[in-house]
């Protein structure tokens, strides 16, 4: 019995928030918007940041790929295993970038501003490891190079600016 009371109590909680007149929705969906801003969206960058895996290996240059992952969100090219060297291309809509940033320095990855044809971001290295974030409106992209515990074939920033370089040439 207790039950079924506390379902009919949180029914009714439910259908009083949900309740009143079409105005208070609006007004409440306004307040939202200017509390918050508007999304300013950025281009489109397409599949893996419009780069194909033939300019993905010749920029990296550590052996073949042993597996590509694609999905809605970004691309991930590996040579051997999660843990070994690869590349990966993330794209982030209405996501601040500085988050991605705080969290390389976080790490040990001090970040420093670059900027590429314009559109501010930043890039964070160790030896074997580089980040690329490069922001558009209220979108950024985000490339990540890793050689592991392998020697680097190309400095890694080199690779990562590389990438990053085609796709702001190709955004749609």
């Amino acid at each position: 019995m207790k039950r079924v009371a506390l379902v009919i109590a949180a029914v009714a909680a439910l259908v009083a928030g949900c309740g009143g007149a079409d105005s208070d929705a609006a007004d409440s969906a306004t307040e939202a918007t200017t509390t918050t801003g508007a999304y300013e969206p950025g281009p489109f960058f397409g599949e893996c940041g419009s780069i194909t895996d033939a300019e993905v290996q010749s920029a990296f240059g550590a052996g073949p790929f042993g597996q590509i992952t694609r999905n809605s969100v970004g691309c991930q090219w590996e040579t051997v295993g999660f843990s070994g060297p690869g590349v990966s291309f993330s794209w982030y809509r209405g996501s601040p970038i500085g988050r991605e940033r705080a969290g390389s320095e976080l790490i040990g990855r001090p970040a420093e501003d670059i900027e590429i044809d314009g559109n501010p971001g930043f890039q964070a290295e160790t030896e074997t490891l580089c980040e690329i974030g490069v922001q558009f409106g209220d979108d950024f992209f985000h490339w990540s190079i890793t050689y592991s515990d392998q020697p680097a074939a190309r400095p890694p920033c080199d690779v990562a600016d590389e990438l990053a370089t085609l796709t702001v040439e190709r955004k749609q």
